[in-house]
C-alpha cells in the first residue's frame, strides 16, 4: 500500500533535494513577424478573422502551387540578428521539415536547417544585480502551422488554417540558462527587443510570441547534460517560470525515486501547476530535412546587410543613458520610458515643445500610461499628440492651472479632442485666478466656516494650514492660485 505524504512535506522534500541538482535550460522562442502577408504567399496574417478565411491554394498545400519568399521577413530576421550580436549567414536556403500533424496542410513545414540566417550571438539580461549574456545558438526563419482547437466539441478537434504559413523567427538559446528566474528575465528582454524593433508585437495571449522550454537536471559538479524534456507553447512569461519550476520539481522527485527520465514533449497545465506528456520527443533526423525544391536559395549581399544595420534604432540600454545625460531624468524615469519604444519616442518628441522634461515624464508615466492601460491601446493609438501634452505642461508652468486640474479635467478632453490645453481651460472656466480680492473672499469663507480649526491652529497646530489650503481649493474649484492662498491664510491666521 502506497504511503501518503502531505503536500507540505513533499514540497520540503523537493526543496531539500534540489540542493543536490542544478538545472540546465534552453529556450526556443517563436516570434510571429509583423509582415502584412504570409511567408510564401499573399494571404493576410491579420489576427481575429473568421476561421479558414485567410487561406489560398498555397496555404492549403494544393499540388502544383509555387511559393514565393516574403523579403520583408528576411529583413526582419537580419534586424533582430544584428541587434542580438549574431553573425548573418549570406548564403541561405529553405528546407522541408517533414512530419504529420492535422493543422499542417502540406505534411511538412518550410524552415531553415543547416543554414540559419543568424548564427551565434547573445542577449544581455539583468540577474542578481549583474548582467549576464544568454548565448544564442541560432535565429532562423520558418512558417507557422495552423491551429488545432480542442475545446469547441467534446469528441472532435477543429482546425483553423489562418495561421498556417505565417512567418516566424525561431530564437534558440544554448543550454546556458540556470534558473527559472533567468528564463523569465530572458523572455522579458526578447519580447522587449522584438517590440522595440517593430518586428513582432510580442502578444503572447494572441500567440504571436510563444515559448518552448527545454529542461534537464544533473547533479551539481557534473558536466554531461541530463535527459532533456521539452515543455511546448507556454503562453505567458509568468508561466515560463512556473512551468520550469514544476518540471524541475517533477524531475528531482523522479531521480530521488530512482526512476528514469524519458526524453519527451510535455505541456503545462496552469490550473494544476503540473506538466503532462504529449508525445516522445523527436530527434532532428526524424524530420528528414532536405532543401525545398520549389524555393530558390537566397544570397544576402554585404551592402544589403549594412544598409539594414545603418537603419537600426538606438537600443534601450543606450537610450536610457542618453535620456539621463541629456534631460537629467532619474534611473526610474528613464527605465520606465524606455520600456516601450513608442513611449520613448513620444517623450522625445514632446521635449521639442517644452523644456520641463520631468513634467513630461510625470504625465506620461502617470495619467497617460493609466489611460493606455485602461483602454488597452498603444501610445500611437491614442489621439493625444506631443504638442498638446506640451501645451498642458506650459499651462501648469505658467500657473494658469494646477496639476490636479490639468490631469483630471483637461487631459481627459485632450485624449478625445485636437484642441490645445488653453482652449479647453477657457471653455470650462478652469484658469486659475491671481485676483487677490476674489481669492480673499474664498479664504474668508473657509475660515468663517471652520472656527474650531482656526482656534486649534492659533494654539499651535500649524499643520492645519494644509487643510485650509485644500478647502479653499474646493471652494474655488481649483481656480485659486495656491501661492496667494497660502500667503493670505498665513496673514489672516497670524
Amino acid at each position: 500500500m502506497q504511503s501518503f505524504i502531505p503536500k507540505a512535506q513533499r514540497l520540503t522534500f523537493a526543496v531539500m533535494n534540489s540542493n543536490k541538482y542544478e538545472t540546465v535550460i534552453g529556450l526556443e522562442i517563436h516570434a510571429q513577424l509583423l509582415t502584412n502577408t504570409k511567408l510564401f504567399c499573399g494571404d493576410s496574417i491579420a489576427f481575429g478573422a473568421e476561421p479558414n478565411t485567410h487561406v489560398s491554394p498555397i496555404t492549403l498545400g494544393h499540388p502544383g502551387t509555387l511559393p514565393k519568399t516574403n523579403t520583408k521577413a528576411i529583413e526582419y530576421a537580419i534586424k533582430l540578428g544584428l541587434t542580438c550580436n549574431c553573425s548573418i549567414e549570406q548564403k541561405n536556403y529553405f528546407a522541408r521539415k517533414n512530419y504529420f500533424y492535422p493543422d499542417l496542410p502540406k505534411g511538412y513545414q518550410i524552415s531553415q536547417h543547416t543554414t540559419p540566417i543568424c548564427k551565434g550571438g547573445f542577449v544581455t539580461i539583468q540577474t542578481n544585480d549583474q548582467e549576464k549574456n544568454i548565448q544564442l545558438n541560432r535565429i532562423h526563419i520558418e512558417e507557422d502551422a495552423g491551429k488545432s482547437i480542442h475545446d469547441i466539441y467534446e469528441t472532435d478537434t477543429c482546425i483553423d488554417l489562418n495561421r498556417a504559413g505565417t512567418p516566424l523567427l525561431e530564437i534558440v538559446t544554448e543550454p546556458c540558462i540556470q534558473s527559472s528566474e533567468e528564463a523569465f528575465n530572458y523572455v522579458t528582454e526578447v519580447r522587449k527587443l522584438v517590440r522595440w524593433l517593430n518586428v513582432c508585437d510580442g502578444n503572447m495571449e494572441e500567440g504571436s510570441l510563444r515559448c518552448d522550454v527545454n529542461v534537464s537536471i544533473r547533479l551539481k559538479g557534473e558536466t554531461q547534460l541530463g535527459t532533456k524534456v521539452e515543455v511546448k507553447n507556454v503562453n505567458s512569461i509568468r508561466n515560463v517560470k512556473r512551468a520550469i519550476d514544476a518540471e524541475v520539481k517533477r524531475m528531482i522527485e523522479m531521480k530521488e525515486k530512482g526512476q528514469k527520465i524519458i526524453q519527451q514533449t510535455r505541456t503545462y497545465n496552469v490550473d494544476t501547476d503540473t506538466t503532462s506528456a504529449i508525445r516522445e520527443k523527436e530527434d532532428a533526423n526524424d524530420y528528414r530535412y532536405f532543401a525545398d525544391p520549389d524555393l530558390t536559395p537566397f544570397n544576402l549581399s554585404t551592402a544589403y546587410i549594412e544598409e539594414i544595420k545603418s537603419n537600426l534604432p538606438i537600443l534601450p540600454k543606450q537610450l536610457i543613458a542618453d535620456l539621463k545625460s541629456k534631460f537629467g531624468l532619474s534611473d526610474y524615469d528613464t527605465t520606465q520610458l524606455c520600456d516601450d519604444k513608442m513611449i520613448a519616442d513620444f517623450f522625445i518628441t514632446t521635449t521639442q515643445y517644452t523644456n520641463n522634461h520631468k513634467a513630461i515624464a510625470n504625465f506620461i508615466l502617470g495619467p497617460i500610461k493609466q489611460y493606455l492601460n485602461e483602454n488597452n491601446i498603444a501610445v500611437n493609438e491614442m489621439q493625444l499628440q506631443p504638442k498638446q501634452l506640451a501645451s498642458l505642461i506650459i499651462l501648469v508652468d505658467e500657473g494658469k492651472v494646477n496639476f490636479s486640474i490639468a490631469s483630471t479635467k483637461i487631459l481627459p478632453v485632450l485624449f478625445k479632442d485636437d484642441k490645445v490645453a488653453l482652449e479647453i481651460a477657457q471653455e470650462q472656466n478652469l484658469l486659475q485666478t491671481n485676483n487677490s480680492n476674489e481669492i480673499e473672499e474664498w479664504v474668508n469663507k473657509v475660515l468663517q466656516s471652520m472656527p474650531d480649526k482656526v482656534a486649534e491652529y492659533k494654539k499651535g497646530k500649524k499643520g492645519l494650514i494644509g487643510l485650509f489650503v485644500g478647502e479653499v481649493k474646493k471652494v474655488s474649484q481649483g481656480k485659486a492660485d495656491p501661492k496667494i492662498v497660502t500667503e493670505l491664510l498665513a496673514s489672516k491666521l497670524s
